[in-house]
């Protein structure tokens, strides 16, 4: 069972809500997300373009523009080398569009998933030099790579990182050293002494502030400036919210503007990839993003290459991108299928391994597509509440992807056993590994949970109530309210209210796989209210059976529990429902008990 923690941070909520024309709910919800100065509640409710920070400010934005203006005006070859996934394809994109309007003699390459792992390597180094490539840039990669950086110095090459990724280390606390590539410019947020003001950019901002940066430069009129940088923030806030970046300070702005302006990108393939999904006419928000739009992208990296997805935002033609954005669904479609299957097999090695009991699990799937380890890892995650590394066999050697909890920086304690990898890296929620053989598997299990500390209440799900509301207040108006605050997300999470007793009168199964809960509820004044639950139905059934007796379930979806009194007290949050025309307040339940 779930804590649940009702936020009791102190403001003058009414005073802020008369300043800003907000109700003192709306108030404390914004001091629960920790937003107090006058200048951030602003710049959270009303911020816009002109509220992103500086690129200047980031430290060796200036050298690598310079850098960068001195080999287009020679006209001298450059190269972008990004990465496999959705931030990796985007910011690859933004630097070679951004380049390209520039005048640079501009290429790209993206590294294949299994034939060349993660990031650089010697081969793309020695191809770029064999090339006659004069300039490299990465983007979402590039910071834990100084022995093919250094590779690439040897043969004249010029060598730019972009990256957001935390940089490596050796030592523990005062003894930390940090270990930068030695590359002609490192642009990295997390890198020591770097005074830039928010960190948690992914490699797609980067990117951005980067082009952003090299157009002031060159001299650009602000309209042109501004209206090129608006043809690139689409794909800004797509890498944003698919590398699961918390929406706070700028990163908010630009996922609130981007999504809108994706629903009015010229990018063809942007377009086709919104109308093959069906949603080309909706208000996209973080969930379209993350989880319609990217995960056809990243389908690319881990069952073909992630050229085609890059390929599809450079169409020209709008016959051809539609074929390509059909062609990346149905290999997403594929890719569903493929990780069902691997996550009922992780599963079940968990619970009939002997592993469950393990603090940190750690799954050996030897014939799952190695591409597929972090969304399983991720489930396995969410299965057991519990940090998890899924393991499978590669062309060379072991490789893997691990997902984290709040409480275990899954980087860091890697670095604790860094010695049993060929390769590593990531940060606190997310990290990539490669072992040499099968044999280290069970070292590194043992290790990673010897070395661990997390605690029994590290484990314990809590929900965090924003403010205890009786339904009533939960009306059109409040909700209109609340739209204010978004886009919801990791870091700027959906409100979340609670109510004690409230009553369950009739319910009903809906959905194609009869896995949503529709119901009438009921409040101790004797208003009625719709509800709709999408969690487990055969958990809350098991609740209320035990709570109620076993024939709770057949007069609750039968003939209803009118003349009996079932109570639950719930976590939710009220929405709009849309139905044929007609418009209505709807109560969501998150957690119960």
């Amino acid at each position: 069972m779930s804590k649940w923690m009702v936020a009791a941070k102190k403001a003058d909520f009414n005073g802020i809500a008369e300043k800003y024309g907000i109700t003192p709910v709306l108030a404390r919800i914004i001091r629960n997300r920790d937003i107090t100065q006058d200048c951030d509640i602003r710049r959270f409710l009303e911020g816009n373009l002109a509220d992103l920070h500086d690129p200047f400010l980031m430290k060796g934005m200036e050298q690598a523009v310079e850098l960068l203006l001195s080999r287009i005006e020679a006209g001298l070859p450059v190269r972008v080398i990004g990465d496999y996934d959705v931030d990796g394809i985007c910011s690859t994109y933004i630097l070679v569009r951004g380049l390209c309007f520039l005048g640079a003699r501009v290429d790209r390459v993206i590294p294949h998933r299994i034939r060349d792992g993660y990031g650089l390597n010697d081969t793309l180094i020695e191809e770029a030099g064999a090339d006659g490539i004069d300039t490299i840039i990465t983007c979402d990669n590039g910071i834990a790579a100084a022995p093919q950086i250094a590779l690439g110095k040897e043969l004249g090459m010029t060598i730019i990182v972009t990256d957001h990724h935390e940089v490596p280390f050796e030592g523990e606390g005062q003894e930390r050293r940090y270990l930068l590539p030695p590359a002609d410019v490192v642009i990295d947020p997390k890198q020591p002494l770097c005074g830039y003001p928010f960190k948690q950019i992914c490699g797609g901002v980067v990117a951005y502030k980067l082009i952003q940066a090299l157009l002031m430069k060159a001299g650009k009129e602000k309209e042109e400036r501004d209206s090129f940088l608006g043809e690139l923030l689409p794909f800004a806030a797509l890498a944003t919210v698919c590398d699961v970046m918390e929406l706070r300070d700028e990163n908010r702005i630009i996922v609130k503007f981007g999504l809108r302006a994706m629903k009015e990108t010229g990018n063809l393939g942007l377009r086709a990839l919104l109308q093959v999904n069906g949603i080309e006419e909706k208000e996209i928000t973080p969930y379209h993003a993350g989880f319609i739009l990217g995960p056809c992208l990243n389908a690319t990296g881990r069952l073909d290459t992630a050229l085609r997805a890059l390929s599809l935002f450079e169409e020209k033609e709008w016959r051809d991108a539609l074929v390509t954005a059909t062609d990346l669904k149905n290999l997403n479609d594929s890719r569903k299928k493929m990780t069902e299957e691997g996550v009922e097999e992780a599963v079940r090695q968990v619970e009939e391994s002997g592993i469950c009991s393990d603090r940190v699990l750690v799954v050996y799937l030897p014939s799952c597509h190695e591409s597929l380890a972090g969304i399983i890892a991720g489930r396995v995650r969410e299965s057991f509440g519990k940090p998890a590394f899924v393991l499978t066999r590669g062309e060379e050697g072991i490789k893997g992807s691990g997902r984290s909890i709040e409480s275990y920086s899954m980087y860091e304690e890697m670095t604790k056993c860094k010695d049993l990898f060929t390769r590593y890296g990531g940060h606190k929620m997310a990290a990539g590994l490669s072992l040499a053989g099968e044999e280290q598997v069970e070292e590194f299990r043992r290790r990673l949970n010897e070395y661990c500390t997390l605690t029994k209440e590290d484990f314990e799900e809590v929900v965090h109530i924003d403010v205890p509301m009786p339904l009533s207040y939960a009306d059109k108006e409040f909700i209109k309210q609340l739209s204010r605050l978004e886009p919801f997300g990791v870091g700027n999470p959906k409100p979340l209210f609670a109510r004690k007793d409230v009553s369950l009168i009739r319910g009903r199964i809906l959905g194609k796989n009869r896995n949503v809960g529709k119901y009438l509820i009921g409040d101790e004044l004797g208003n009625t209210y719709d509800m709709i639950y999408f969690g487990d139905l055969k958990k809350l059934d098991a609740f209320l059976e035990e709570k109620y007796g076993t024939t709770i379930r057949e007069e609750l979806y039968g003939r209803g529990l009118y003349n009996k009194e079932a109570l639950i007290s719930m976590a939710y949050y009220p929405d709009i429902n849309y139905y044929a025309g007609r418009e209505s307040v709807q109560i969501v339940m998150q957690h119960y008990c």
